[in-house]
């Protein structure tokens, strides 16, 4: 009889059964196939160990330590590495658990770079701590085999902090809002006259909304929302001339000229105020998108040519503006085409883009989006690659809805585990599928015991649909019926590279197989919404923070494999690696068929060098838009200014060439939105810096025909 000292003193009897069970689990994550056998020849080494010590009573440590040196002992090296990293994982979560002080001291130092956007300021300090605390909390209180995937790097539940507090994202259904009026909790806001007021309270919808939610936020419709207010604007303008005599075509010179003037002042407001007002506890400013380029009148027209100005002239001395990110919507008819009435507006973006990076453009022709807006809903997308349209639970669209909540699969930890075997890794993607679903039905589970009251803005204000007759004290499920839910993943290239030695850049059978793999992810979340009358969608995850955790915990567990873990980050979803050369052509038309398949989020990002041209901008999204079923493109760049003067420069540039000054300024994009350059957490950093432009062979020009 030998007894076994418990962490917390307790003396238990020594049980055989509980360490094979454990070096059992630890075989299975690494598809290593034990034989029964083995385990128990495994579990006679520890207790021939115990005995030669000829101790009573031993620790849980102690035998932890002894396993691992009988698998060793035995040949089974890379199941004692995998046991020895979950021994490390859980002690890490019980310290942690048990003394946040270690946390509390690593946030007063720096908060972390999960989000380029979280400033290292007090209030982005003090709300790391708390989020710090509601993470373990969460953990501690949902089941063990949900916490422990998310600790062992299976999955990962986005947000966790979140988890039992709030939604994600949201399409704030704006013009509706403006015109009802709204209150964020001190008084009544009343429908505004002036198109500087309405532009003021489209900011201020924005932080209203961040503050009761973890994601971002989107005015959908933006232009043709804000073109209501032009006319009221331009009759006050009118009026006022008129008292001072001012008739006939002098009047509506004027009148014009006024009105043109006080646009460009609001649309400054809005420029201005997204990248000063904050939101959260002052940690970060409003996480933001805009979509326009779809004016359904000449007003809606002038909002959108006059705010894509004001975006390009940047901010006070031209520096760049970060927010908000701007989705130009594409379409045949309308602006795609010299002859399309708003073509116009589509070489505005065009140019805006080729300075600013933003915006980035929507292709509404794609087959997914056009069904809709055929249909009257008018698609639209965030920064951050949120998209959803259908609805099994009521009217589709976007407005008043968003992703209530993703999970991201570790999607190259089962091509490793799959050594090769297509058939075993789509057994196991199947598991990891199985478990997403059951953390998200968990969080579903967990968040429709909040009540209204505790979204007093989003849910409380009737911004989200399915608050429609809700009390203060109502549960807000009916809400979570509209929203959707993602099953997300990362590292498609990694995947492919463990599974077949090449990503789907490379060999035309791995690219074949890359869109069966997320096929099968897109095939189970149809079935789970026919299932369970839930909109799941599958997720092609932006992966900022999360690209290095998971590559970070991989290592640790497999080493250094050729392809897939010898650097800092996995690839973005299912993105061409950054580091391959490739043509913008077929970059395209290579992650074109992932767009249709990853419904509740997609973008694909094409590098050029700096100063790129308008035109080359155009001629890229023509071929796009016109040859392929691609969607949501952004052209990323290197972004360097002189803080000093605003002065832009070339990348090889190191000092201002207008003023000297070598204060200069990085801004890159990292998972849909601009950041800068000292806010990339590791991975990104280290992704920005493996990132090569598509040029051809003479490095003269962008080729993408």
């Amino acid at each position: 009889m030998l007894d076994v000292v418990k962490r917390d003193g307790r003396e238990v009897v020594f049980n055989t059964e509980k360490v094979s069970n454990a070096i059992k689990r630890a075989a299975d994550e690494v598809g290593y196939n034990l034989k029964e056998s083995q385990v128990i020849e495994t579990v006679q080494r520890v207790i021939n160990y115990i005995e030669m010590s000829e101790k009573e009573k031993v620790t849980v440590e102690e035998i932890q330590n002894l396993v691992e040196k009988a698998l060793k002992d035995n040949g089974h090296k890379e199941v004692a590495s995998v046991y020895a990293y979950y021994r490390e994982e859980r002690t890490r979560v019980r310290e942690i658990k048990s003394d946040l002080m270690k946390a509390i001291g690593k946030i007063g130092v720096e908060t972390d770079r999960d989000n380029a956007n979280v400033g290292n300021n007090f209030s982005s300090k003090l709300l790391r701590i708390a989020s710090e605390s509601n993470k373990w909390h969460n953990l501690a209180s949902m089941p063990k085999e949900l916490a422990k995937a998310h600790e062992n790097g299976d999955v990962y539940y986005h947000d966790l902090d979140s988890y039992n507090l709030t939604t994600n994202c949201l399409h704030i259904p704006t013009r509706e809002m403006l015109e009802n009026g709204f209150n964020t909790g001190y008084g009544t806001i009343n429908k505004p006259r002036r198109i500087e007021t309405a532009a003021e309270l489209s900011c201020i919808l924005l932080q209203s909304t961040q503050n009761d939610m973890f994601g971002g936020q989107a005015h959908p419709d933006f232009d043709n929302d804000m073109s209501i207010f032009i006319e009221p604007t331009r009759q006050e303008i009118k009026e006022e001339y008129i008292e001072l005599g001012i008739e006939g075509d002098r009047l509506e010179e004027l009148t014009k000229k006024k009105l043109n003037e006080r646009v460009h002042q609001a649309m400054q407001g809005v420029v201005y105020n997204l990248n000063t007002m904050h939101s959260r506890a002052g940690s970060q400013v409003p996480f933001s998108s805009i979509n326009l380029g779809i004016p359904m009148n000449e007003d809606a027209a002038l909002v959108c040519e006059v705010f894509l100005e004001e975006y390009e002239r940047g901010l006070g001395k031209g520096e760049q503006p970060i927010f908000p990110n701007i989705i130009f919507r594409v379409k045949e008819g309308v602006n795609r085409e010299v002859n399309d009435p708003y073509f116009y507006l589509y070489e505005l973006a065009c140019r805006v883009a080729a300075k600013r990076m933003n915006p980035t453009f929507m292709n509404i022709d794609a087959d997914f989006n056009k069904e809709y807006y055929d249909k009257g809903y008018m698609p639209a997308t965030m920064g951050c690659r949120t998209y959803l349209m259908k609805n099994v639970n009521g009217e589709p669209g976007c407005k008043g809805r968003g992703n209530i909540a993703p999970v991201t699969i570790n999607m190259p930890r089962v091509g490793i585990l799959a050594k090769g075997s297509i058939d075993k890794f789509f057994e196991l993607l199947d598991a990891r599928l199985l478990l997403s679903k059951e953390a998200l039905m968990h969080r579903y589970g967990v968040l429709k015991n909040l009540r209204v009251k505790d979204l007093p803005f989003v849910a409380g204000q009737g911004l989200m649909k399915g608050s429609e007759g809700l009390s203060p004290d109502d549960s807000i499920e009916p809400i979570l019926k509209q929203g959707t839910w993602g099953i997300g993943f990362i590292g498609l290239a990694e995947t492919l590279i463990a599974l077949t030695g090449k990503h789907h850049g490379e060999d035309e059978e791995t690219r074949e197989l890359g869109v069966r793999i997320v096929t099968h992810i897109r095939e189970y979340t149809d079935k789970l919404t026919e299932e369970t009358r839930l909109n799941w969608s599958t997720y092609a995850t932006p992966a900022e923070g999360l690209s290095g955790k998971f590559i970070k915990q991989d290592q640790k567990i497999f080493g250094k494999l050729k392809g897939v873990t010898d650097k800092d980050y996995y690839t973005n979803s299912y993105h061409i690696p950054v580091y391959y050369p490739i043509s913008i052509k077929r970059k395209i038309d290579i992650e074109a068929p992932y767009h249709s398949l990853c419904n509740a989020g997609h973008i694909s990002y094409l590098e050029v060098d700096d100063c790129p041209n308008g035109e080359a901008i155009m001629d890229i999204l023509n071929y796009a838009y016109k040859n392929t079923n691609i969607s949501y493109l952004g052209i990323n760049f290197h972004i360097r200014y002189c803080r000093e003067c605003g002065t832009y420069l070339h990348n090889h540039e190191h000092k201002c060439t207008n003023c000297g000054s070598s204060n200069i300024q990085g801004v890159s994009r990292v998972t849909g939105y601009l950041s800068l350059d000292e806010r990339f957490g590791p991975g990104k950093y280290e992704e920005r810096e493996a990132r090569i432009s598509h040029l051809d062979k003479h490095k003269k020009a962008y080729y993408c025909v």
